[in-house]
């Protein structure tokens, strides 16, 4: 019953933003902890952010300072802001249920020069 969503990727130039959202449904995002994964073509997928229950958020360093995870309990919505974005950001983006290893079906980011 329970399920995740991406949306929000597509083609981007270098330096342009991009926000994905993962919709939940059958669980309460609120409730668990959340992550932010990414998989890049012939590379293993790579951790890129957690959201805690209580808000506090953590990012591996590639990204720092240019990605912002955010959540939206009223729309039981996850998000990601994605700026500045280079090269070797372009990969399929996942969101994940930490606590059950519920995995959505990634949306495609690809950046261009």
């Amino acid at each position: 019953q329970a399920h995740l969503v991406e949306s929000g990727g597509g083609l981007v130039q270098s330096g342009g933003s991009l926000r994905l959202t993962c919709a939940g449904s059958g669980f309460t995002l609120s409730d668990v902890i959340m992550t932010w994964h990414r998989q890049a073509p012939d590379k293993a997928r790579e951790w890129v952010a957690t959201f805690a229950p209580g808000g506090a958020t953590f990012y591996t360093d590639s990204v720092k300072g240019r990605f912002t995870a955010s959540r939206d309990d009223a729309t039981n919505e996850l998000y990601i802001q994605m700026d500045n974005l280079q090269n070797e950001d372009t990969a399929v983006y996942y969101c994940q249920n930490f606590d059950s290893k519920l995995w959505g079906q990634g949306t495609r980011v690809t950046v261009t020069t």
